[in-house]
């Protein structure tokens, strides 16, 4: 009795870079090299929109950009002949484009399908760009037949079932898929659903890597027609994952390695990890340079970037004032000495004493408020902007989700900066962080994680003088900005009505100040930005 014929199929989860279309023209060659001579592949799967990159946004609406990716395509076809690759790129068509899973083999590009579901919420604007299609992309290979689809099609019943009814036995779906908490579990559990309602095995393959906000978390997995998990590549990194399919009697994956889903904070880490670095580099910048104040957000910031970017490529900059206490120096170089970081002190007191003269006269006559505690994060921001000048390095800021939700940051202050890290983090997750990161090693002192939180500028000052505390904070914010409930619906749910107006109305009054903060990592699927797009000016 012979052997069963297989089919060998490669999931190359790559990191791929927007814009750079011969760069990743030439990944895909590399890639197709390897796979072809090295694992004797007989089936190459890249993401969606391999040879742009994902989001290209308004690139697409260059016709240079059509014109590079089809001369990519070309060159790919004809390097790669003795392996099939499916690929995704943009299709340009007589009323607009199309977003295109196509076959490459025998030197020339195959079956072509077009993307029919265009998602146009959160962070997707795919119908500003491309026009769907409206039919199944069906192959046949290897004398079965398969059924191409691209991300948001499997998340609908519609072009599954299309693709069945038109003979598919086996689908691959190409994604570029961003990472949320908890996505990856709910990819699965959807595309389980999918190949149990149609008895159709499904090999998911996704982008991995950071794109400016968007983080691509990878997890490239596959499911047997019963909906029972059989392969799945690691998360947030690079991979091949390696497909044999029996094809007698009918399509099956046989059982290989299954990578583990992280848990939660590790993912929310590893997804801000991931961010940062692809950031950094990706915008050719040499390293980063932060502010380090001895507080909870500068700490885990940091342990963020030395772990992005390698202890050596990071700097850290402490800048006292007459409130600072020493407890919080001490913490800020216990923590860059437990990581290996270059660390400088420069007091902002000359400063901060020339800027009050050179206002003397100017400023009414009152006793000091936020104009001077301004005045401080102001000074810390033109030395830090001073030091990434001079050094080449991305200056990170440090602000949380809470802080920037209520405007509890400065303009032109702490908000200077290229990149932030901890931008779509509440509080009360930036503490559980934390905490994670330390279990893994002790990075962060142990008084950062208890004592009050303070911005240190003014005596005494703690961010409750000025806030509700942190869990209520957080609670209210969740359900005004991530669930869009109203004032009324919150207060109903038991949290007191003073404190949710109020707070209601500082996330409103703040509008312009987000407007003008660096971007940051993408952790939630209402992420200020392209997730939450309010008007600054509103009578509403």
């Amino acid at each position: 009795m012979g052997t069963s014929p297989k089919l060998r199929i490669l999931v190359a989860q790559l990191n791929l870079l927007v814009g750079d279309i011969d760069g990743n023209r030439d990944r895909v060659i590399a890639a197709a090299t390897a796979a072809r001579d090295g694992q004797a592949a007989d089936l190459l799967v890249f993401p969606e929109l391999t040879l742009t990159g994902y989001p290209p946004e308004d690139l697409l609406l260059r016709p240079e950009l059509i014109e590079r990716t089809q001369a990519a395509l070309t060159r790919i076809a004809a390097e790669t002949r003795g392996i099939a690759l499916i690929l995704g790129y943009p299709k340009a068509i007589r009323d607009g484009l199309l977003n295109v899973a196509g076959l490459v083999s025998d030197g020339r590009v195959g079956t072509e399908y077009a993307k029919q579901l265009l998602p146009n919420y959160g962070v997707f604007d795919e119908k500003r760009y491309f026009q769907p299609g409206n039919r199944s992309g069906i192959l046949e290979f290897k004398g079965i037949r398969i059924a191409l689809t691209i991300c948001e099609d499997i998340w609908q019943e519609g072009p599954t079932h299309r693709a069945v009814a038109a003979g598919a036995e086996l689908l691959i779906n190409i994604n570029a898929s961003p990472y949320h908490l908890d996505k990856a579990p709910e990819r699965e559990t959807l595309v389980r659903l999918r190949a149990r309602e149609h008895g159709i095995p499904i090999v998911y393959a996704n982008l991995v890597g950071g794109q400016d906000e968007l983080v691509f978390d990878g997890g490239s997995f596959v499911v047997d027609a019963e909906g029972r998990l059989t392969h799945r590549a690691p998360y947030f990194e690079e991979a091949s994952l390696v497909v044999e399919i029996e094809l007698m009697p009918r399509p099956r994956p046989v059982p290989g390695i299954a990578a583990p889903m992280p848990e939660r904070e590790e993912a929310v880490y590893s997804a801000l990890v991931l961010g940062v670095r692809d950031y950094v580099l990706k915008n050719g910048f040499s390293g980063a340079v932060l502010g380090l104040s001895g507080g909870i957000d500068s700490a885990l910031t940091l342990a963020v970037a030395a772990d992005a970017l390698g202890p050596e490529q990071v700097e850290a900059v402490l800048m006292p004032s007459r409130y600072t206490a020493d407890m919080s120096v001490d913490d800020a170089l216990e923590q860059t000495h437990t990581l290996g970081v270059a660390a400088s002190v420069i007091s902002i007191e000359p400063a901060f004493r020339a800027f009050l003269g050179m206002l003397e006269g100017r400023l009414a006559d009152r006793d000091a408020d936020v104009t001077e505690e301004n005045i401080q994060a102001r000074c810390r921001g033109l030395i830090l902007m001073a030091i990434s000048n001079n050094k080449g390095k991305m200056l990170l800021t440090t602000g949380n989700k809470s802080e920037m939700a209520v405007g509890y940051a400065t303009l032109y202050g702490d908000m200077a900066g290229g990149f932030s890290p901890l931008k779509d983090l509440f509080k009360t997750l930036v503490y559980r962080l934390a905490r994670y990161r330390n279990r893994r090693s002790r990075v962060i002192p142990e008084r950062v994680l208890t004592r009050p939180p303070s911005a240190e500028l003014r005596p005494d000052q703690t961010d409750q003088d000025s806030l509700p505390d942190y869990d209520l904070l957080d609670a209210i914010l969740k359900r005004y900005i991530e669930d869009d409930r109203s004032v009324a619906a919150i207060v109903a749910e038991g949290y007191p009505e003073a404190e949710v107006r109020r707070v209601a109305r500082l996330v409103d009054r703040n509008e312009y100040k987000r407007r003008q903060a660096p971007p940051g990592v993408r952790i939630t699927c209402r992420a200020f930005g392209r997730d939450r797009r309010y008007p600054i000016t509103s009578g509403f």
